[in-house]
C-alpha cells in the first residue's frame, strides 16, 4: 500500500463530524449517485424503447423482404414466383435464421355502422408466430394446414374496437378490382402491439384465399420475409439474399428487389437514431453536474487541509504525491456515489421492468408502458466511462496544491 493511498484512505473514513468540507462533500457523493442513476435510466429506457419499436416492425415485415421490382409501393403488388430452391437457397446463408412466404391484397371492412380499409396478408403454415402469439391478447393463432383455404381470421384489438367486432365475430371485407369481390372472415384471434400504424391495417389469413382474390398461381407471392440471428448484420446479410436473388425474374420479365426493414422503413430508423442524440445530451449534462459538484467539493477538502499540505511539503513530499492523496480521496468519494447511483438506478429499472408501473399513451409511443432494457454491457462501460471522465476533472483543481507555500501555511499556523 503505497503512502498516498494510506494517507486518503485514513482522512476518508475518519472524517469528523465537524469538518467544515462534510456538508460539501455529502452534496458531491449526492450529486454523482443521482446523475449516475439518471444515466443509467435514461440508457436503459432508450435501449429498451428502440428495441420495442424494432421489434414490432421487425414483426410485421421481417428483417429482409424480397418482392417484385415493379411493385409501385402498394399492397397492391405483382407476384414473384418462389420454388424451393431460391427458399434453400436463402435459408442456407449463414446468419438467416428463418424464410417465409406472404402476399398481401388490400379491401375494406364494413360492419351495420363503420367501414375501415386494411390490409389482408396472407400467410401460410411456415410462417413464423412468435411474434404475433408474444402479442396474443384473446384467441388462437390461425391453423393453415387444412387442404381447402380457410376462411379464419386474426386482426388487432385497435380494429375489433374500431369496427365493434369481437372474438368469434364474422364480417365482410370488399376487395376493389374490376369486378367487387366480396369475403366473410371470422376472427378467430384477436392481437394487439400497440403500434397503431400496422395494428390499424394488418389482418392475417390464409395464404389461399389472397392468392385466389389476385388470380394468383400457387407459386405465386407478393414476396419473402427473411429473419436473421443478428440485427446488427442485416445490411451484410441482405447483401446475401440480394447476391442469390439478382438474376431472378418473373414471367413477366420483372426483377426481384431486395430490402432490409430499414430500407423499407427509413422514417421509423431515422427517429430510432435520433434518439441517440438524447441520450448522449443527458449522459453530458449529468456529468457535467456530477462533475461540478465533484470539483467544488475537492477545492473545499484542499482548503480545509492546507495545514496538512503544508506540513507533508515541508517533509520532503513532492506535489504530485501530495495532489495522488487527494485524487485517492476523490475516488473514494466517487466511487460511494457510484455505488449509490447503481443501487437507485438500477432498482428504479427493475421495478419498471417486473411491474410496468409507470404508463405512456399507445397512440403517440406505439407502446403502453415505459419500457427498460439491461444491457449490462452499456451498464459496466456507463460506470468506467463515468469514474474516468470524473477523476479527470480532478486533476485540474488538484493543481492548486502546487501553489500552497509551506514555509507561509506553517507560519501562519
Amino acid at each position: 500500500m503505497s503512502l498516498e493511498y494510506f494517507i486518503a484512505k485514513r482522512i476518508h473514513f475518519q472524517q469528523g463530524k465537524k469538518n467544515v468540507s462534510r456538508p460539501a462533500v455529502r452534496i458531491a457523493t449526492i450529486g454523482i449517485a443521482l446523475g449516475l442513476a439518471v444515466m443509467l435510466i435514461s440508457v436503459a429506457v432508450v435501449i429498451g424503447f428502440k428495441t420495442e419499436i424494432r421489434n414490432k416492425t421487425i414483426g410485421f415485415g421481417g428483417h429482409i423482404q424480397v418482392s417484385n421490382f415493379d411493385n409501385n409501393n402498394t399492397f397492391e403488388t405483382n407476384p414473384i414466383k418462389v420454388d424451393k430452391a431460391l427458399m434453400n437457397k436463402i435459408t442456407a446463408i449463414d446468419g438467416v435464421k428463418h424464410v417465409q412466404r406472404f402476399a398481401t391484397k388490400p379491401g375494406i371492412i364494413k360492419t351495420d355502422t363503420e367501414f375501415q380499409g386494411v390490409v389482408i396478408k396472407g400467410i401460410d403454415k411456415g410462417f413464423n408466430w412468435d411474434f404475433f402469439k408474444s402479442n396474443l391478447v384473446e384467441g388462437n393463432v390461425l391453423d393453415v394446414s387444412g387442404a381447402t383455404p380457410g376462411n379464419q381470421v386474426v386482426l388487432s384489438k385497435y380494429l375489433a374496437n374500431l369496427l365493434g367486432l369481437k372474438l368469434g365475430d364474422s364480417f365482410y371485407t370488399y376487395f376493389i378490382q374490376e369486378k367487387v369481390r366480396a369475403r366473410k372472415f371470422k376472427i378467430v384471434g384477436i392481437y394487439s402491439t400497440n403500434f397503431i400504424e400496422y395494428d390499424k391495417l394488418f389482418i392475417l389469413a390464409d395464404m389461399r384465399q389472397v392468392q385466389a382474390l389476385n388470380d394468383w398461381s400457387q407459386d405465386s407471392f407478393s414476396g419473402l420475409e427473411i429473419l436473421v440471428n443478428d440485427f446488427n448484420r442485416i445490411d451484410e446479410l441482405g447483401d446475401k439474399v440480394y447476391d442469390v436473388t439478382a438474376n431472378k425474374f418473373n414471367k413477366e420479365g420483372n426483377a426481384y428487389t431486395t430490402q432490409t426493414i430499414k430500407q423499407l422503413n427509413p422514417q421509423i430508423f431515422s427517429w430510432l437514431s435520433l434518439l441517440d442524440m438524447n441520450v448522449w445530451v443527458i449522459l453530458l449534462l449529468m456529468l457535467a453536474v456530477a462533475g461540478f459538484n465533484m470539483i467544488s467539493g475537492l477545492l473545499i477538502l484542499i482548503l480545509e487541509r492546507t495545514n496538512m499540505i503544508g506540513i507533508l511539503k515541508s517533509m520532503g513530499s513532492t506535489n504530485w504525491s501530495v495532489r495522488k492523496i487527494f485524487l485517492y480521496h476523490s475516488a473514494f468519494l466517487i466511487g460511494k456515489g457510484m455505488l449509490w447511483g447503481n443501487v437507485i438506478g438500477l432498482s428504479l429499472c427493475a421495478i419498471q421492468y417486473f411491474t410496468g408501473i409507470i404508463p405512456l399513451d399507445p397512440q403517440s409511443y406505439y407502446v403502453a408502458t415505459v419500457p427498460v432494457s439491461f444491457n449490462w454491457l452499456y451498464i459496466l462501460l456507463l460506470n468506467l466511462g463515468t469514474l474516468v471522465a470524473s477523476l479527470l476533472m480532478m486533476v485540474g483543481p488538484s493543481y492548486l496544491i502546487t501553489k500552497i507555500n509551506p514555509a507561509k501555511i506553517i507560519r501562519y499556523e
